[in-house]
């Protein structure tokens, strides 16, 4: 046994309310990750609408490695191991579209299918270079949501397998007919791990967004799907209504729950959408005598019914459906997003090299459009600090924790993390799968 792989095995194990920090900080974990993480587990690489049409393509980059997705001419998507077969030079580099792979070295290049389509003075190799040594190797590709996801590892599991309940949860949510608001990207001086856990409990509420509590009910409980897990609010914990921490919960519920997305808009700019906010608004038509429940019901039918004036089609969502797909995922390992019935705030987090102190970190926003209203959308860069961008109050709280957090984790009083076993299940369960993968070398 090499000393990286005992630095995994003899750890302490993970449970509901211990996760061992040496992950969040020690460089060994970075080489296993490459080692055993990377190379093995489906991962989002891009949106299917970011490469449209034949010759699109996506470079999708995760530690050591670089995948080229591409649309085909027959418009299926493909994916290959960015990397020429001759000496090395990766073809792609970021988005774009082209006719054949090119390599800018030697000139060698490649039709979309990843066949040589040329090899300069390829005779000097005398008839014993084959094609399918200089063949572009493929990776494995899934569709799911709206996204392409790939997988490096030819004997995998089928993404459906992989995805398991959250799959079957989520479906009706009709993410694939999603498109982007907004994006933005940051170099952030965390881990990654560190940088998606901070979205993955409602527990930190409470004292990070505390300026919700007046209308905003934070208790949550969170739940394991596999590799996958969620966080969700009880039917008891009401939006509209003030958080028990502060209040004895009485008050205006049809005031409440518009000041909720008012608040939401103006310091997020997602979770809530326009429509939300009309829906809102004319709950005022309701009797002061409306139950709770009868002014949530209430502001479900509004809301579709603003979104049917806008042209945004509403899945066919059911009570039960949102109660059970809850209110945030973690699709392991880096995928983290909150859903609506018409729009989706998500995140993803990937190592930045070998420091386990920094991460490439990005945040963006889906929604329902009318067919055509679809808005052309840039990636929003902030570099290496996040304060250059506007993020918007919620965000930037969040982040002054992501910081702090990774710093706190060097501490040599710190041995294990202490998550709450009832509300950061997500957290918890999200580390006993990293430990199956980077614990053994199967």
């Amino acid at each position: 046994m090499n000393e990286i792989s005992k630095v995994a095995i003899d750890e302490a194990p993970v449970t509901a309310d211990r996760i061992p920090v040496a992950a969040y900080v020690s460089a060994d974990y970075v080489r296993l990750e490459k080692e055993r993480l990377w190379p093995r587990v489906w991962q989002m690489a891009c949106r299917e609408e970011e490469i449209p049409r034949p010759g699109d393509y996506y470079t999708y980059d995760i530690a050591d490695e670089s995948i080229s997705v591409v649309r085909r001419q027959d418009g299926a998507i493909a994916a290959y191991h960015n990397v020429c077969p001759h000496r090395g030079r990766r073809l792609t580099a970021g988005c774009g579209r082209t006719a054949k792979f090119h390599c800018k070295y030697h000139g060698w290049q490649w039709t979309l299918d990843g066949k040589p389509a040329e090899i300069v003075d390829r005779e000097d190799w005398g008839g014993s270079l084959q094609d399918e040594e200089v063949t572009l190797q493929p990776v494995k590709v899934g569709h799911w949501g709206g996204w392409v996801w790939i997988n490096m590892d030819p004997g995998s599991e089928s993404l459906e397998e992989f995805l398991g309940e959250a799959k079957t949860i989520l479906d009706p949510y009709e993410i694939d007919k999603m498109r982007y608001v907004w994006r933005k990207r940051i170099v952030m001086p965390c881990n990654w791990k560190t940088a998606q856990e901070a979205f993955m409990e409602g527990y930190h509420v409470q004292t990070t967004h505390r300026q919700l509590l007046p209308y905003h009910d934070d208790y949550t409980f969170s739940r394991a799907h596999g590799k996958h897990a969620m966080f969700g609010y009880a039917p008891t914990a009401l939006f509209g209504l003030p958080s028990p921490r502060i209040s004895d919960q009485s008050g205006d519920i049809r005031k409440g729950l518009y000041e909720f997305n008012r608040e939401i808009w103006d310091t997020l700019k997602a979770t809530a959408t326009e429509e939300m906010l009309a829906a809102g608004k004319r709950l005022m038509e309701l009797p002061e005598s409306a139950t709770p429940y009868e002014v949530l019901g209430a502001f479900g039918q509004f809301h579709r019914e603003e979104a049917a004036k806008s042209g945004r089609p509403f899945p066919d969502l059911t009570v039960e459906q949102m109660m059970a797909a809850g209110t945030d995922w973690n699709l392991f390992p880096n995928m983290v997003f909150l859903q609506q019935p018409t729009n989706l705030l998500g995140y993803r987090a990937r190592p930045n090299g070998d420091d386990p102190d920094s991460c490439l970190f990005e945040v963006y926003v889906l929604e329902r459009f009318a067919p055509g209203q679809e808005p052309k959308v840039e990636v929003e860069d902030g570099g290496s600090d996040w304060r250059a961008i506007d993020w918007g109050l919620i965000l930037e709280q969040d982040f002054q924790n992501m910081e702090e957090v990774q710093k706190g984790m060097k501490s040599r009083a710190m041995k294990v993390a202490r998550p709450n076993p009832v509300k950061e299940i997500e957290v918890s369960n999200f580390h006993r799968v990293y430990h199956d993968y980077v614990g053994s070398a199967g």
